[in-house]
C-alpha cells in the first residue's frame, strides 16, 4: 500500500520535534529512518501510523486520510513494533502472538484455523516456534522483541511499522529479521540506529535532524561523508562495492 504524508507537524508544549515533514512510500518499498538521538525518528514513526495526532499536516493511505479511518479497520491494515514493548502478565509466548489477531475477530467470534496458522506462521517467521508454550516472562529482551514482531505479523497487515526493531539482538537475529522484514509482501518503514544495516536492507532512506528530513534518496545518494560529518558529527569513509552491494560505512576513531 501507498503512504503519503504532507507537511506533518507535531510536538509538546513550545518544542516543536516533527517539522513540516513530507515523504511518499511506494507500494512494497522498505523506507528506513535514521537520524541522531531526538531527531524526531520515533515521533515521526507513530504520526505514519496514526498513533499520534499531527498539530498539522496530514498522512494517507492509498488516498485515503488515515484520521478519517475506524481505529479498527487501520488495525487490518497496518501493524506498529514499539522499541521495547511491554508485556506485564504472566502468559505463554502463544498468547502474546495470539493478540495479533483481535482485529480480525469480533466479540463473539471463536477461534479458527486461520487464526491459528496466522499465529504458526508468524512464530516461525521469527524462529520462535519453539518457544510458543514457554512463558513470557523467562524469555530473553531479544527473544521478547522477536515475539513482538510475531505479534504484529499474525496481524497479517499490508503495512509494518517498526520502532529500532534490532534493540537487544544479537547480530544473527538482526540481520534475520531485517532480512525476513525485507523479503515479506509489505510497505515497511524502519526507523534504525546503525546505518549499515540501513544500507544494507533499505530501498531508501529519510534522514532526519532537529524533526526536519535533510536528505532522502537511496542509501548510496544519502549516504555520504559530508553528510555523515554534518548531520551525525562523525567522520567516516564510505566503501562501495565493486558489484551491486550496499555501501558499508567506516568510521573513523
Amino acid at each position: 500500500m501507498t503512504i503519503a504524508a504532507r507537511n506533518l507537524t507535531w510536538g509538546i508544549r513550545k518544542r516543536t520535534i516533527v517539522a513540516d515533514v513530507s515523504l511518499d512510500v511506494a507500494r512494497g518499498e522498505t523506507l528506513g529512518l535514521i537520524g541522531p538521538n531526538g531527531s524526531g525518528k520515533s515521533s515521526l514513526l507513530r504520526l505514519l501510523a496514526g498513533l499520534k495526532r499531527p498539530q498539522a499536516g496530514f498522512v494517507e493511505i492509498e488516498g485515503q486520510d488515515i484520521a478519517r479511518l475506524p481505529r479498527r479497520a487501520l488495525a487490518r491494515q497496518l501493524a506498529f513494533v514499539r522499541q521495547s514493548a511491554a508485556t506485564d502478565s504472566n502468559v505463554s509466548v502463544r498468547d502474546v502472538v495470539r493478540l495479533g489477531r483481535t482485529p480480525h475477530r469480533s466479540a463473539l467470534s471463536g477461534w479458527s484455523a486461520e487464526d491459528e496458522a496466522a499465529v504458526t506462521s508468524a512464530l516461525a517467521r521469527v524462529d520462535m516456534e519453539g518457544r510458543r508454550a514457554q512463558p513470557w516472562q523467562t524469555l530473553s529482551g531479544g527473544e521478547k522483541q522477536r515475539v513482538h514482531i510475531a505479534r504484529a505479523l499474525a496481524q497479517a497487515p499490508r503495512i509494518l511499522f517498526l520502532d529500532e526493531p534490532t534493540n537487544h539482538l544479537d547480530i544473527h537475529h538482526q540481520i534475520a529479521i531485517l532480512r525476513m522484514v525485507r523479503e515479506l509482501d509489505l510497505t515497511s518503514i524502519i526507523a534504525l540506529h546503525d546505518m549499515n544495516l540501513a544500507a544494507m536492507f533499505c530501498d531508501r532512506i529519510v534522514v532526519l535532524e532537529a524533526g526536519r528530513v535533510v536528505a532522502c534518496g537511496t542509501p548510496e545518494a544519502v549516504l555520504t561523508a559530508e553528510l555523515l560529518r554534518a548531520v551525525f558529527r562523525v567522520e567516516a569513509e564510505i566503501a562501495t562495492s565493486t558489484t551491486a552491494g550496499p555501501p558499508h560505512i567506516r568510521f573513523r576513531a
